[in-house]
This record gives C-alpha cells, structure tokens and sequence, in this order.
C-alpha cells in the first residue's frame, strides 16, 4: 500500500473554476500536486468536461471520474488515505458510500485561511477562499413574437 493521500475535488461550487464559482483556489490544487498528493476531479461533469477544465488550468490530473464512481477511483490507486471536497450532501453522501473522508469546502477554506496566517505554510494564491464573483441572473428569454426574427424584413 502508497503512503500517498488521494484528494478528490468537486468542480462546481468547490473549485474556483467551478459554475458557480467555488472558494477553493487551483493554487492550492497545484500546492496539493506538488507535495505529493494523487488529485483529481470527481463530478457531475462529464469527463471531457473534467479534462479540458484541468488541461486550460495547465494542471494534469492523476484521475477524472464522475463523482457517483468514487469508488473505482478507490480501487485504482493503493493510496492510505482517501479524501473527497465538495460543497453538497451528495458529494458526502458519495464519498462516505465509497469509504472516502468527506470535506466541506467551506470548511477547509476556514481552515487554510486560519492555519495560512499563524504558520505561512500555504502557498499566498492558497490563503483562504478565493474571492467569489456574484453570478448575473440569465435574461429570460424573449416573449414569442419578439425579437430580430418577429421583423419579417430581418429574415
């Protein structure tokens, strides 16, 4: 058995890449990778979504699995230790249904930003959550009728 940890992270609502954004910060994803830990993404995204988000990040994972398949990532790697962040109960719900430790992100978050500032062991772009930009509510869609293609001289 590795004496490595795996951390599985959540994208939406988790990391700052997410929709919506999360607090979570891939500097730290980075600073995770760098110390040795096996990090990837486990989500409602598809994997090609998980692999171009990492891959525009310029961060290769060691795994992308959907997130109710938490349990074949645990068979894939002999790590000691296996750890999922997330933001919802349904993240929870699938790490414990896969034996992983479950995270709050919002917790961990408090955590970083509390242990970064007593011992400055965190990288600075991994000091507490990320700024989180409010999300512009979607324009509803036109009425029937309305619009460029109501004007039969637009079409």
């Amino acid at each position: 058995m590795e004496t490595r940890t795996l951390v599985s992270f959540d994208i939406d609502g988790t990391l700052e890449t997410g929709d919506p954004a999360g607090p979570l910060r891939l500097a730290f994803v980075r600073w995770a990778q760098a110390q040795g830990y096996v990090i990837g993404s486990c989500s409602d995204r598809t994997l090609g979504e998980q692999s171009v988000m990492w891959e525009r990040a310029g961060i290769v994972p060691d795994f992308v699995s959907r997130k109710h398949e938490l349990a074949g990532v645990r068979a894939a790697f002999g790590c000691r230790r296996f750890v999922h962040i997330g933001d919802t109960h349904v993240d929870r719900h699938f790490a414990e249904r896969a034996d992983f430790e479950f995270i709050f992100v919002l917790d961990l978050a408090r955590r970083l930003a509390g242990s970064s500032a007593r011992r400055g062991s965190l990288p600075p772009a991994a000091r507490g959550p990320a700024t989180r930009t409010a999300r512009r509510a979607p324009s509803p869609p036109p009425a029937a009728g309305s619009g460029p293609r109501a004007d039969p001289r637009r079409r």
